[in-house]
């Protein structure tokens, strides 16, 4: 189609302005206050608002009297270990001690009053040997006998015994005639225990 061919008849809108010039308003271009005024609004004075209204709040009567709320361990931190603690943490919290072994003490040897003792007079004072027997048998000795010392002549009187066994009762044989010097010698008391009576000897 055309131009001047249109079916519709020509109106005012159709006409071109004889001067030739634009149609419509032209605005100048925008200042850069007019851009950044919004934001600076906002850093500035919503602060200065904010600041007045915590003020406010801090000065008003109202909240002198609320309680803010505490907060206290629960149970939960402080309830005891469950019954699936592993085998590390029982060992730390609860050490096992070991009990100390206590060593029996040995016992004292016993003196043996039925280990024949044979008591021999080596000096020249008769009854000496009989009278030591007679001692012994006080002191619980039941196979006490006396006779003569027919070896040489000793300085101090001596109880004489076989074995290591018997150094117990050599003691108390010792001890019950008032002789000082025990001694053991299976050859001179091979059968029991000897005991030989010195001049030193006190009835």
């Amino acid at each position: 189609m055309r131009p001047g061919e249109h079916p519709d008849a020509v109106d005012e809108f159709d006409e071109v302005d004889a001067s030739g010039g634009p149609r419509g308003a032209h605005r100048a271009p925008r200042s850069w206050w007019s851009r950044w005024w919004p934001f600076v609004t906002v850093l500035v004075v919503f602060p200065v608002l904010a600041y007045g209204l915590v003020t406010w709040l801090s000065d008003w009567d109202g909240l002198s009297g609320v309680e803010l709320p505490s907060f206290s361990q629960s149970e939960d931190d402080t309830q005891e270990p469950s019954a699936g603690a592993t085998a590390t943490e029982t060992a730390t919290a609860a050490p096992v001690e070991t009990p100390a072994v206590t060593q029996e003490p040995t016992p004292e040897p016993v003196a043996d009053l039925t280990r024949p003792v044979s008591v021999l007079n080596a000096t020249s004072r008769a009854g000496l040997a009989g009278g030591a027997s007679d001692r012994l048998e006080a002191a619980g000795f039941t196979a006490a006998t006396a006779d003569n010392w027919d070896g040489d002549d000793l300085e101090t009187s001596v109880v004489y015994y076989p074995a290591a066994a018997d150094v117990a009762t050599a003691q108390a044989v010792a001890a019950a005639l008032g002789i000082a010097t025990v001694q053991e010698d299976a050859a001179q008391a091979p059968d029991g225990l000897v005991v030989v009576l010195a001049a030193d000897y006190e009835p």
